[in-house]
């Protein structure tokens, strides 16, 4: 048993990169301005969409690595909140699972300013096996700088986005099959652009049922699954509700996906 933590920690950090997207991070894993507040949106490049989820959206998700389930994740809109005085969507992305003798329970959440759909806070709560780690970071867009816990400020980008937020900003994005999209947007500046390429249309099944998807390739500056060699893929379904229904990263040994299993929209403020 004790020297479980140290066999396995490598297919854990490939597991949690693509679900938490490093989720996009992705991409994946994760909210966006009101109807009225996707300015933010036209600016990063195409027409602003109708809001793509609601509060009390909810989905989750079947972890599997290969054949074998070894966890269930769940991404949902918590609610609307007020942070700093602005009113913010609260959404929060959970994994547990793991193997015999390793167990994680992640969990990412974000608050994003439901006016500019910029990224005030995000929250990183870690258990792996026997280590615990939490992380807040605090993002200041009006002064361009963020803060990780107590650490000193360090400049951030102009409209600021996490990697639980980036999920449902890409949700709201004008896709287009055939296009690449790139991002500047992410938190940290040295990982832009976040590239997203429209790769096709396809019919899947999952457990929570059969849907028309459109399949986009996530790419982030990193070493991780959503990097140019980490052959990710996210299935959103093609219609107004853009709801992740499938991830997918192909690794050295194997491949590990989300299979959404259920899943509850939520209600328009």
């Amino acid at each position: 048993m004790s020297s479980a933590p140290h066999r396995f920690p490598p297919r854990r950090r490939r597991l949690r990169a693509m679900l938490a997207g490093g989720l996009l991070a992705v991409a994946t894993q994760g909210a966006v301005g009101a109807p009225t507040s996707l300015a933010a949106q036209t600016a990063a490049g195409g027409a602003a969409r109708p809001l793509a989820f609601g509060i009390g959206e909810s989905m989750v998700y079947d972890v599997k690595y290969g054949m074998f389930n070894v966890g269930t994740a769940r991404m949902e809109v918590v609610g609307l909140d007020t942070l700093r005085g602005r009113p913010v969507w609260h959404t929060k992305l959970e994994i547990s699972g793991g193997i015999p003798g390793y167990r994680v329970h992640d969990v990412l959440e974000s608050w994003i300013d439901v006016e500019t759909f910029n990224s005030l806070r995000h929250r990183q709560e870690t258990v792996e096996g026997k280590r615990e780690r939490t992380k807040v970071y605090e993002i200041y867009p009006e002064r361009g700088v963020f803060r990780e816990d107590a650490k000193p400020e360090r400049p951030t980008v102009a409209n600021p986005l996490d990697e639980g937020a980036f999920i449902f900003f890409v949700r709201n994005q004008p896709l287009e099959v055939g296009r690449t999209y790139d991002y500047p947007r992410y938190f940290i500046p040295d990982r832009n652009p976040v590239t997203v390429i429209a790769a096709r249309r396809e019919r899947l099944t999952v457990p929570a049922g059969t849907f028309q998807a459109i399949v986009i390739k996530p790419i982030i500056k990193s070493k991780g699954v959503f990097s140019k060699n980490g052959r990710a893929e996210i299935w959103f379904t093609d219609d107004e509700r853009r709801l992740m229904v499938r991830m997918e990263t192909h690794v050295v040994f194997g491949t590990i996906s989300l299979q959404l299993r259920e899943f509850s929209q939520g209600a328009t403020p």
